[in-house]
């Protein structure tokens, strides 16, 4: 399946689909008058339902660090990294973010070096250039992930370090939510005739097209239930995955956060160290 996804298809959906907004409920245009509101709207949003994000970014020093971050998003955690004190750097894939975090660095009136719309398959900078390179779940949207982590390390100084957010195999989200509880659901939906819309809509109609049982294959269900039904590419992992995936370094630290596995009502629940959604890693370059 992932050999199959090219970055056009990925590139295509993150344009359509900013990362966050579907979840966010409010559309960007709605605020043309006053931008500075959808971002204060959308970091109250996103930092009030996963606290832990600013918690695991204080658990780095980031003072003075010149920082490329791949995947801006709204920009939420780049203007974050620029109060910390790092000399941001930002790169993403599609125009629409550029655009929305530009925005956001003009109203805040916040420093940076350089923001650019480009792959992470082929990074426009130099050599040795970043202090840190930092990601917060976007790599697992990417199939030619060796590509992308041998340019991460091309651009990474010999004593740098990655650190990044990918979704977790060894958590609650995945090992009972998604392939039970929500495969199951979907099946017993796809033959009932009751009414649904929404997300749940959209899933029953990629599954009469596809097929329900092609589509319930978990090698396929993966992407489609994270980041919406219509999500290309997801892919999760443990350390071992990690390992395999970015041969140019070496594990030096993990730690999951954030009980997360819809539509069971787990938030803010015990037990996010052993079965959380996110798994940060903290790695090195292989010298």
């Amino acid at each position: 399946m992932s050999m199959m996804v090219k970055e056009p298809a990925i590139k295509s959906h993150w344009e359509a689909h900013p990362v966050g907004q579907d979840v966010f409920g409010c559309l960007y245009e709605d605020f043309a008058e006053d931008y500075a509101e959808f971002f204060d709207a959308y970091d109250r949003f996103r930092y009030s339902s996963e606290p832990h994000i600013l918690q695991a970014l204080d658990q780095f020093d980031w003072r003075g660090k010149k920082i490329l971050e791949i995947g801006v998003g709204q920009g939420s955690d780049s203007e974050q990294l620029v109060r910390r004190g790092a000399r941001w750097s930002g790169i993403d894939l599609t125009k629409e973010s550029i655009k929305r975090v530009k925005k956001r660095f003009e109203i805040r009136n916040l420093p940076f070096d350089q923001l650019v719309q480009g792959s992470v398959l082929k990074l426009p900078f130099e050599d040795r250039n970043f202090d840190v390179v930092y990601s917060h779940g976007v790599l697992h949207h990417i199939p030619d992930i060796r590509r992308a982590q041998g340019e991460i390390r091309r651009v990474l100084k010999d004593n740098g370090r990655l650190i990044i957010m990918l979704y977790a195999r060894n958590s609650l989200n995945y090992q009972f939510a998604i392939k039970f509880v929500r495969r199951i659901g979907l099946a017993c939906i796809y033959f009932l005739p009751i009414p649904v819309w929404g997300i749940v809509a959209e899933h029953k109609k990629l599954a009469r097209n596809a097929g329900l049982r092609e589509y319930l294959k978990i090698e396929n269900f993966i992407h489609k239930s994270t980041d919406g039904p219509n999500n290309p590419y997801s892919k999760v992992y443990d350390q071992k995955t990690i390992e395999e995936d970015f041969p140019d370094f070496k594990v030096m630290r993990t730690f999951k956060r954030w009980m997360h596995a819809p539509p069971l009502p787990v938030h803010g629940l015990p037990g996010e160290s052993l079965l959380g959604w996110h798994l940060w890693a903290e790695l090195a370059p292989r010298i």
